[in-house]
């Protein structure tokens, strides 16, 4: 197997963006009940205005331009192309950092963040705060292609990360991630803890403990919300891990119905006040999308909820994590776990309660982000 780290340029053939635009036309938008809003999922107002934008407004080419303005690159591993940002910083020392995003997120989520931690000095930090960022897209993500084998889990995931830093060659690094990227930075510390320096999530893993433990009354209203949460917002879950394939013949045809399914999301996940836009931008959220529609690389996203919900037995998360771990903790996470269950799986040697920002936070809040991750992270340079 070649070990070779190619350089990669994001260059969309215009075919697709006209076959885009053709669809986009041809969009059936259907019908609502009358006074309904959010409560039903998207509201077809929004979706309408939200895909004539798309459709006439807004320019993929631009967005292309600005991901281009940072060095992308491609690796083969473990049979799996592997699309990976790597942004360098000026700073020879600086500690390497492997970010990974989730669904359903992309590298786009990263893009305001990534020169906070690269050029701390130009954001408020200090120099030996500086980072050489790592940010792949998940395989069968984004640029990195379908996944053409069974079996990529977040295990399979996490031992093909940390093949990727061995492969630019960093012994030491950091790792940090929310959603599937904490179920991978998780693994990556309990896989590889002799060069993994320490992690740092914002959504950790955790279960109910056998023993009662005391919880605050903010913890019981976290949990309380993570109830309401899995009883009203988690039947894309079910659906994307029992049947992803049937799923994404309509979400792979559909850029409405994708753009949809996603928005949705980052709608009800963030700190928004009730509108996506509160906390992103119309070009954001379809960036993002167009991750998924140009690559065709929705379907494969869905299996990874397959994929480990019917991984073999024994591969769930690890017991505990020794490696020193920092949790940020954001007002609008819905997976809000009380303190002392996340203490039971990890080394938690630093905990933050942030003051506003939700499920994505880097894109969201990228300033309280950056300047959460360097405090964490000056206790393990």
């Amino acid at each position: 197997m070649s070990e070779a780290v190619e350089p990669f340029e994001i260059r969309v053939g215009d075919a697709v963006l006209d076959d885009l635009r053709g669809r986009l036309a041809q969009t059936r938008i259907p019908d609502q009940i009358e006074g309904t809003s959010w409560e039903y999922g998207i509201p077809l107002d929004y979706l309408g205005d939200l895909v004539a934008y798309w459709r006439d407004t807004y320019d993929w080419r631009a967005q292309e331009a600005r991901l281009n303005e940072l060095d992308h690159f491609r690796t083969e591993i473990d049979g799996q192309s592997i699309h990976f940002l790597h942004a360098r910083s000026r700073h020879a020392d600086a500690l390497p950092l492997l970010m990974t995003h989730g669904w359903p997120g992309s590298i786009v989520e990263f893009l305001d963040v990534i020169p906070r931690l690269t050029d701390p000095e130009a954001h408020g930090g200090r120099a030996d705060d500086a980072f050489h960022v790592v940010a792949p897209s998940l395989p069968g993500y984004g640029f990195s292609e379908p996944t053409r084998t069974r079996g990529w889990d977040t295990w399979r995931i996490a031992a093909a990360f940390v093949e990727l830093m061995r492969r630019l060659g960093y012994r030491r690094y950091g790792a940090q991630g929310g959603d599937w990227g904490a179920q991978v930075t998780t693994r990556i510390a309990a896989r590889d803890p002799q060069h993994c320096a320490g992690i740092h999530l914002n959504m950790p893993l955790a279960e109910r403990p056998d023993e009662p433990v005391s919880l605050s009354e903010q913890e019981k209203a976290d949990l309380a919300a993570l109830a309401h949460f899995r009883r009203e917002e988690s039947g894309y879950a079910i659906e994307q891990a029992t049947k992803p394939q049937t799923l994404g013949v309509a979400l792979n045809d559909s850029p409405a119905g994708l753009l949809a399914w996603i928005v949705e999301k980052f709608r009800t996940w963030s700190d928004c006040d009730g509108h996506p836009e509160h906390a992103f931008t119309r070009d954001q959220l379809i960036t993002n999308v167009m991750t998924y529609w140009v690559n065709q690389t929705i379907t494969s996203s869905t299996r990874l909820y397959w994929e480990n919900q019917h991984a073999a037995a024994g591969e769930g998360p690890p017991d505990f994590v020794d490696v020193p771990t920092g949790v940020a903790r954001y007002p609008k996470e819905p997976l809000r776990l009380p303190r002392a269950w996340v203490e039971r799986r990890y080394n938690v040697t630093y905990w933050a309660d942030m003051p506003r920002g939700g499920h994505f936070a880097a894109m969201e809040q990228p300033e309280l982000f950056a300047d959460d991750l360097r405090t964490f992270f000056r206790a393990v340079r």
